[in-house]
């Protein structure tokens, strides 16, 4: 008996609402035992980093999370790498062998010029379903507002489905500072040009996971999640947690909460206690 009323999540197959995962290493067994719990909770995979061209039993895996309905990506780094060996060709080629139908788009080591960017993703859009990061993995390198928002609408109108912020798996670069603390001012920038619903947030610990749960609701966009946090991150986008307990207030009327969170949200992450 359903006694509560919780924010309306959008159920599988969803184009917003997304949950991304940061697979890093979860060996075959330990995946199965998650996705068989909590399949409804994820809907893309990317095998993070390099790891997408080393994984032990990787068409098996590739396999298991496309039977639970999770689409799979590799990692923008391995992007990066096949394209410094000068090898888009052959990436596209590895992609299709394992068969993996998406793909990420990324400069966050090289320095890959825009204009060169927009051409691959149209080329490989005609094959897979492209994602492209915008930002980059240096802490020291600075991006204005609207160099973002001009590489986030390009990159859309190229062909990308969506379109990822750049925060790393510690949460330390792109769209969060060197100590953690959230760009505020560049996220509302963002979303008064940028449609939320094509943009994934990466979002690797609980303090950045609530910020936007509570700025766009329920149903936002996350990526670089921990495979082994699904439950909790669901448990958050519900209202189910101290820090989004007044989801619903939020997803009615959005306006009304971004102020207190853009005073409240570089709080330091211990007063986010996963208890």
């Amino acid at each position: 008996m359903n006694s509560l009323t919780l924010p309306q999540r959008i159920l599988k197959p969803r184009h917003y609402g997304i949950t991304s995962v940061h697979d890093v290493g979860i060996s075959i067994g330990e995946l199965r035992n998650i996705l068989t719990d909590y399949h409804d909770f994820i809907d893309i995979a990317k095998l993070g980093i390099g790891t997408g061209y080393i994984t032990p039993r990787l068409p098996e895996k590739i396999t298991l999370y496309q039977e639970f309905g999770v689409a799979v990506h590799f990692g923008g780094t391995l992007f990066e790498k096949f394209y410094h060996h000068s090898s888009i060709d052959h990436y596209k080629s590895y992609m299709q062998a394992m068969g993996v139908h998406c793909c990420e788009v990324s400069a966050g080591i090289l320095d890959i010029p825009l204009k060169e960017r927009l051409a691959i993703v149209e080329d490989l859009s005609r094959d897979f379903v492209v994602l492209s990061e915008v930002g980059t993995k240096n802490d020291q390198q600075y991006m204005p507002s609207s160099q973002w928002i001009k590489e986030m609408k390009s990159l859309l109108d190229a062909g990308c489905r969506y379109v990822i912020t750049e925060g790393r798996s510690t949460g330390t670069a792109g769209i969060y500072h060197t100590n953690g603390d959230i760009r505020s001012e560049l996220i509302l920038d963002m979303l008064d040009e940028v449609n939320p619903q094509k943009i994934i947030f990466e979002a690797p610990n609980p303090k950045m996971q609530a910020f936007f749960t509570n700025l766009i609701g329920a149903n936002a966009n996350l990526g670089n999640i921990p495979p082994r946090d699904l439950l909790f991150v669901e448990a958050q986008r519900n209202g189910l947690w101290g820090e989004t307990f007044f989801m619903g207030e939020a997803d009615k009327k959005p306006a009304k909460c971004k102020q207190a969170l853009i005073d409240g949200v570089n709080r330091q992450g211990s007063e986010y206690a996963t208890a």
